[in-house]
């Protein structure tokens, strides 16, 4: 007896941690680094460079695992995955490839008698919950990157410092939003970031993407910029701008005014700009909203 558990501890595990032990020496990484990103040992790295670690062929071979091995080794080189999101992308593939699929063929040709039996195994949502959030924090880190490498960005931020924020696809509340806890700020002309990005940390800049999803736009991302009327106008030549009431609560100013803008279904589904031009005690504010916070960075990148 043998259990599907067991095909694929004892071969598919070991060929796709070999593999990706040489995605990453290949990509710099030193043995250190690379048993450090996949939670094994530096020995254990040195036999998978050393070949002493056996490959099955069919695991090697398919094109969904070698995908998966260049997007998480690019994904843990560049930072923008964290060993749990490449933990939840590997598992997410393992799933699949248990229905009916690469592995479940190599478990009945472990186990003959299955190819006889009619059986199906039900497992968990790929598309679960942890891979949606550790997606979307890849996505806020891939848009802080673009902006702090971006020379000049540090002249964007406004007083109250910007954030770079995206949302889950069911965002009901902040704690449905990943941001930079403490917000970006500018120090001698650097953007300077206070720490990872986390669900839960960004009550203003979320509450205006939150706003206008709840008026129709689809975006999940969004960043806060200095205000500046040559800024607004540029942006406006390209995306929907809209302008709202800073004295009124944020959530329902912006929600109202989005609402109300005659916005075509397309822009519904692309990049928004909303604004509002301060008040007493209230800085202004501009808020470039897209599909998510990689593209929203992408859009303020080109105005810098």
């Amino acid at each position: 007896m043998r259990f599907i558990e067991e095909v694929v501890v004892d071969e598919f595990l070991p060929t796709v941690r070999s593999m990706l032990a040489e995605d990453l020496r290949e990509r710099g990484f030193t043995q250190l680094e690379v048993a450090d990103a996949l939670g094994i040992s530096q020995s254990a790295v040195s036999k998978y460079a050393h070949g002493e670690v056996a490959r099955h062929e069919r695991v090697v071979a398919d094109d969904r695992v070698r995908d998966l091995v260049d997007r998480v080794g690019e994904g843990l080189a560049a930072g923008d995955l964290t060993p749990v999101g490449a933990l939840v992308e590997i598992e997410v593939l393992i799933r699949r490839l248990e229905e009916g699929d690469l592995l479940a063929d190599l478990h009945e040709e472990a186990m003959p008698a299955l190819s006889d039996a009619d059986v199906e195994f039900s497992v968990h949502d790929p598309d679960s919950g942890l891979r949606e959030r550790e997606r979307v924090l890849g996505s806020v880190r891939r848009g802080l990157r673009t902006l702090t490498n971006a020379s000049g960005f540090a002249g964007l931020i406004p007083n109250v410092g910007a954030n770079v924020v995206e949302c889950l696809d069911d965002a009901a509340t902040v704690d449905d939003v990943a941001a930079v806890p403490g917000r970006l700020v500018d120090v001698k002309g650097q953007a300077m970031v206070p720490g990872e990005p986390e669900f839960g940390v960004s009550e203003h800049v979320a509450s205006v993407l939150l706003a206008a999803r709840e008026a129709g736009s689809t975006a999940r991302g969004a960043v806060n910029l200095r205000y500046g009327p040559e800024t607004v106008e540029t942006l406006a030549d390209s995306y929907p701008t809209v302008e709202f009431d800073p004295e009124r609560p944020t959530r329902e100013a912006v929600r109202e005014a989005v609402a109300a803008a005659d916005l075509s279904a397309e822009s519904d589904d692309g990049p928004l700009v909303c604004y509002q031009t301060g008040a007493v005690g209230i800085e202004p504010i501009i808020y470039v909203l897209a599909p998510t916070a990689s593209e929203a960075a992408a859009i303020v990148r080109k105005i810098v």
